[in-house]
């Protein structure tokens, strides 16, 4: 199930944000999880977008998880406004271990 969400822009265009499993060689399913940034006209043309890249499952159902500002400006500023990085884990008890942001990489990096 992928949790997301998106944010219409004043320009009328949408960013949606998707959380989903990582691919793994061989066709598995990773425990990793990926944030995924689309910039598209629409909501319907951003998932065609995923879609049209071998993601077929891609359905986005409501908006619980959608882009950060930060997620915003970093898809807006990317020539192919499709990117992704490894998911945030899920907050623990541990906050001693903290690891810096990963950084934003293009979509082909992740289906190759």
């Amino acid at each position: 199930m992928a949790a997301g969400g998106f944010v219409r822009m004043p320009g009328g265009s949408v960013v949606v944000a998707l959380s989903l499993p990582a691919p793994r060689p061989g066709g598995g399913r990773g425990e990793q999880r990926v944030r995924v940034l689309v910039h598209a006209k629409n909501r319907a043309r951003a998932l065609t977008r995923l879609r049209n890249l071998g993601l077929r499952a891609v359905y986005l159902r409501g908006n619980a998880a959608p882009p950060t500002p930060d997620e915003i400006t970093a898809v807006l500023h990317h020539p192919d406004g499709l990117i992704w990085r490894t998911a945030a884990p899920a907050p623990s008890a541990d906050l001693t271990v903290s690891r810096p942001p990963e950084l934003w990489r293009p979509i082909r990096a992740l289906l190759a």
